[in-house]
């Protein structure tokens, strides 16, 4: 992928296509694959900021356009034959916002705060900073690619959200700026994608799928619904990941973040569960099924790269990639 995007636009790259078909076709795990999900990664990345030295024409080569749409495609079947959707639920707004947080509810067992809170040592945490780099420093762009795809009620409704996510006006209290803070205060370099290479598939995949919601209209639904789970499962664990810097020693300055996240996702839930997706399928009934997608994908993913993360720690070994 580097080659092609150092290469002209419109010159001779390559039947990428075809390439992109036969990866596909010899992986074994489409969210463990470091090859797969990085080049979708690096695709996805020209519609957000691009890269130093190559021209921003690739955002639109249909070349780039047509292998992404295979590897979309086969991202999406792989979601669907594996993500559980809840069933018998009314299109609503009331209905939906209840099964949201059925859906949503805190369950005991193990999990990457609780572990943050009580055991991780200072290496884990900080590395806990990297992998949330990903998406942390672009929060929340991916989700704002849905805006002018809603009308009315739902649409106000992610306009407050964001307007939050994006400090209201104000740079310095941007979500994103206090995350590269957190980064600074733990001795952690901030820059804009400085740890790509180190970031496993499953992480980046994550990123990844809420860029292919945000992207497309037809996943309007999945990223309302998206969005919903991930604002309804940031409070508490924002509360534990600050606990545990604080066990550190880390001062307010660096925990800003989480804790500016307990407050603020207390509130977004309500708003992304009744007036976003709620009220997204009361509009639109045929929705249904991808609002309900979207957030049984955003727990999936979730799980998935939870488990990675304490297995890859219990085992004493670093989560990120190390070749």
């Amino acid at each position: 992928m580097t080659e092609v995007l150092s290469s002209p636009v419109g010159g001779e790259v390559g039947d990428l296509a075809p390439l992109t078909r036969r990866a596909l076709e010899h992986s074994v795990d489409l969210l463990a694959d470091d090859d797969v999900q990085l080049t979708l990664y690096v695709m996805y990345e020209l519609f957000y900021r691009g890269f130093e030295g190559v021209d921003d024409d690739w955002e639109w080569s249909p070349d780039l356009l047509a292998a992404r749409r295979l590897i979309e495609l086969a991202l999406e079947q792989h979601l669907s034959d594996r993500v559980a959707v809840p069933e018998g639920v009314a299109p609503a707004r009331a209905a939906v916002a209840e099964a949201l947080f059925a859906l949503t509810a805190p369950t005991p067992g193990p999990s990457v705060a609780r572990y943050v809170a009580k055991r991780a040592t200072l290496e884990q945490v900080r590395e806990l900073l990297v992998q949330r780099s990903v998406y942390q420093l672009k929060e929340a762009d991916p989700h704002t690619w849905a805006i002018p795809r809603l009308v009315g009620r739902p649409k106000a409704a992610l306009v407050e959200i964001q307007a939050d996510e994006y400090g209201g006006g104000d740079p310095e209290r941007m979500h994103c700026e206090l995350f590269a803070r957190t980064m600074r205060g733990a001795a952690l370099d901030a820059e804009y994608g400085a740890y790509i290479e180190q970031i496993p598939a499953v992480t980046l995949a994550g990123v990844n799928v809420m860029s292919l919601f945000g992207l497309h209209r037809r996943w309007r639904g999945a990223t309302a619904g998206h969005l919903a789970a991930f604002e309804m499962t940031s409070s508490l664990p924002n509360r534990l990941y600050g606990d545990g810097f604080r066990r550190h020693g880390f001062g307010q300055d660096t925990t800003e973040y989480f804790d500016e996240h307990v407050e603020a996702d207390a509130v977004h839930e309500q708003i992304a569960g009744r007036d976003l997706a709620g009220a997204l399928v009361q509009q639109e009934p045929e929705l249904l099924h991808d609002v309900l997608f979207g957030a049984a994908t955003c727990l999936y993913l979730d799980e998935v790269v939870g488990e990675h993360l304490l297995s890859a720690w219990g085992a004493g070994v670093s989560s990120l990639r190390t070749a």
